[in-house]
């Protein structure tokens, strides 16, 4: 028998092709089955988010019971953030595409973190300017998306140091250093603003139940990579008083070379498409993406290609196919060699060219806005 092939997935460092499943049954994550995503559709009017239903997103934790709080009248949170490294990729929308659409279908508030300092810690070669300056830039591209800014809330880390920190120590004191370690593997050569991040990044699932003084159930949409920052939230949360929160995983969007996924590290460049890549380079990348096309057209015609290998079909599996019928014309038409690697890539790249056009504009209206939403003192007094 063949050796199962090695990957590695961390918080900071994703290697080689990832079988999924196993690496939910190595995180002990539960499956978002059938019937989970059937009474989704149901509570949120009949309708299911295309990376729901195609399977992106496709794990969870505690999702069952946060629903059947909400079903009880139990309101809940969304939160989510980003690490800004460098602009966004198509792949970093992901999950602030999936929390406006919950935002939109159940009516509740989100919680947005901007994590500069965590990326200065973790990125030696960025300085602390160029983390908050791509926090600025990210935060637009991020509210771009949709959200409601009256529901809509953002922990800018280094700006909302008073906010977080009264509930960051009181956090950082329940996680022993030997859990920080065995999680993330940290070296000794590792800073102690790393070894600190993880409280911080748990502020955000308690605070609106510290706000209210009273439990709110928090729901974090994520990729997978993430979840062992939230396993150590979740062993401390009770200690403290607070829900576990629930999180639902996605898997990551493949890198347009077919190696690894869309990655702002390790000579990446190529390898995504960025929001910030002008026209003539978007299509560049597009032209050179890898495909699951035969070698010649004659063949591709006799035998059709293959789509699950296809970094193109991978982009209209997460986005670009607006409805369930056009995806299944582009799977369906794939296979049987009637749509060709280059038709494909033709009518993809105007699309990405049309979703570009339009998140520039909704970025644009953000600007001078954005400032409004982040928190910069705590609730009430400690």
């Amino acid at each position: 028998m063949p050796e199962k092939e090695t990957f590695k997935v961390t918080p900071y460092e994703v290697k080689g092709r990832i079988d999924y499943d196993r690496l939910r049954e190595q995180f002990g994550t539960q499956e978002l089955t059938a019937e989970l995503r059937e009474e989704l559709r149901t509570m949120a009017g009949g309708t299911l988010h295309p990376l729901i239903e195609r399977g992106i997103y496709y794990s969870h934790r505690d999702l069952s019971a946060l629903l059947r709080e909400h079903r009880n009248g139990q309101r809940f949170f969304l939160y989510s953030g980003r690490g800004p490294s460098g602009p966004l990729h198509l792949s970093h929308l992901v999950p602030f595409e999936l929390c406006q659409w919950i935002q939109e279908k159940f009516d509740v508030p989100m919680y947005i973190q901007i994590t500069d300092d965590e990326k200065f810690w973790a990125r030696p070669q960025l300085s602390r300017e160029e983390t908050v300056a791509w926090g600025r830039e990210n935060l637009l591209d991020i509210l771009a998306v949709g959200f409601d800014p009256k529901r809509t809330r953002v922990f800018f880390d280094s700006r909302s140091i008073a906010a977080l920190y009264p509930l960051a120590i009181r956090v950082a004191r329940r996680i022993p250093y030997s859990t920080v370690k065995a999680v993330f593997g940290f070296p000794p050569s590792a800073n102690i603003g790393l070894v600190f991040y993880t409280a911080l990044q748990t502020v955000p699932c308690f605070y609106p139940s510290w706000e209210a003084g009273r439990s709110v159930p928090c729901l974090i949409p994520c990729g997978i990579d993430q979840d062992p920052h939230f396993r150590v939230t979740r062993d401390i949360a009770e200690s403290l008083g607070y829900p576990k929160p629930a999180l639902l995983h996605s898997q990551m969007v493949p890198g347009l070379l077919g190696e690894g996924v869309m990655s702002t590290t390790g000579g990446a460049e190529e390898n995504a498409l960025f929001l910030n890549d002008p026209p003539k380079t978007v299509e560049r990348k597009l032209r050179r993406a890898f495909t699951g096309g035969r070698s010649s057209v004659e063949e591709q015609r006799r035998l059709g290609a293959t789509p699950e290998i296809c970094s193109i079909w991978a982009l209209w599996k997460t986005r670009f196919a607006d409805t369930p019928e056009k995806f299944e014309q582009i799977t369906r038409d794939c296979r049987s060699g009637a749509l060709l690697c280059g038709d494909c890539k033709g009518e993809l790249i105007e699309r990405v060219h049309g979703f570009y056009r339009a998140h520039e504009a909704a970025r644009e209206a953000w600007k001078g806005r954005a400032e409004e939403l982040i928190v910069t003192a705590p609730p009430h007094p400690d």
